[in-house]
């Protein structure tokens, strides 16, 4: 079990095949991969096509699945639930969707419009940009399954308590006024969607995604690139690494201000890690970036009034520093 597991990561998500081919042709055409110009060169083409071939076959297979649960049949059962469930089941909902935190906001709205009640809507709200299915398993072709796991579970966990301590503050009045108005429940639309059809929205869910954000992989790997062969081990570990101990904060505040998702930043945090930066630190990075990039929050801020938008912004800061210093203890074990 243990050496599928070990190929899975390795060679199907990790594609240690496509960096070996990818230094073959490399050196075939005269570059000469172990100078610092040849490693960055190398390591941009590799990451550069395994990003681009994983995402593309995800966010297929993910849209594909999404054509079985679109958002009407979630309001649905997330209006028959109560309490502490319905923020579990709007956690879920966000884990298996493909939001980031900008398209997350409309369903936010949706549901809001619907009556569901505004902790459930925000444990949606922080667990799709932060947690979705379809960014886990890229991390896991650089981390494994083992920290893509315990990730998971933190930040469904910071979803779940997070909406339901809003739901506790009963912050229902800071929410806008045209978002609070109640309209008419729209009745499920049941769409009689062939297999064809769905494969065909899985399609153009990846390529419409890969046309708005493959100049940000780009970018993104280009600066793993950089990291990876030309910025000193010492100054990494030294701002990054155990030995400072508000690295974690600093990651978390660095991070906030971004626009991408784990796809865009994947490539950064692989370098990072082969620097010596630590785990939390680095996981606390991507998910300020997810979870609070600046233009999903000047977005929210139009929609919710001050004290609830304090509240989630600092319950996800508190929640995503605790996880990276989680993460920085366990290290060792995860990454053996």
């Amino acid at each position: 079990m243990g050496k599928i597991l070990r190929f899975v990561q390795d060679e199907l998500l990790g594609m240690e095949w496509l960096a070996t081919c990818t230094g073959r042709f490399l050196t075939m055409i005269g570059v000469d991969i172990e100078s610092k110009l040849g490693g960055s060169i190398h390591f941009f083409v590799y990451d550069t096509i395994k990003i681009m071939l994983l995402l593309f076959s995800l966010i297929t297979f993910f849209g594909y699945i999404e054509t079985y649960i679109p958002p009407e049949k979630t309001r649905a059962v997330l209006d028959k639930l109560n309490g502490l469930w319905a923020n579990i089941a709007a956690a879920l909902f966000g884990t298996v969707t493909s939001f980031c935190s900008c398209s997350s906001i409309p369903i936010f709205i949706g549901f809001t419009n619907a009556g569901l009640p505004v902790g459930v809507t925000f444990s949606f709200l922080i667990s799709s940009p932060m947690v979705d299915i379809a960014s886990c398993v890229l991390l896991a072709s650089v981390f494994g399954w083992k920290v893509v796991i315990v990730y998971i579970a933190t930040g469904l966990i910071i979803a779940i308590v997070g909406g339901w301590i809003i739901g506790a503050l009963h912050m229902e009045n800071e929410v806008e006024e045209f978002v609070r108005n109640k309209g008419k429940s729209s009745q499920v639309q049941i769409l009689n969607q062939t297999q064809k059809d769905r494969i065909k929205i899985g399609l153009r869910e990846a390529f419409n995604t890969i046309k708005n954000i493959w100049i940000f992989i780009i970018l993104g790997v280009g600066v793993g690139a950089f990291i990876h062969n030309w910025i000193p081990k010492e100054l990494v570990v030294r701002i990054l690494g155990k030995g400072n101990p508000f690295a974690v904060l600093i990651a978390t505040l660095l991070g906030a201000p971004v626009y991408a998702d784990i796809f865009q930043t994947i490539a950064i945090a692989e370098a990072l890690l082969k620097k010596g930066a630590y785990l939390g630190v680095i996981l606390a990075f991507m998910m300020s970036i997810t979870t609070l990039s600046l233009p999903s929050l000047i977005m929210l801020k139009k929609i919710i009034k001050g004290k609830l938008f304090f509240a989630f912004l600092a319950i996800c800061l508190v929640g995503i520093m605790i996880v990276g210093y989680m993460f920085n203890i366990i290290q060792n074990i995860l990454l053996i």
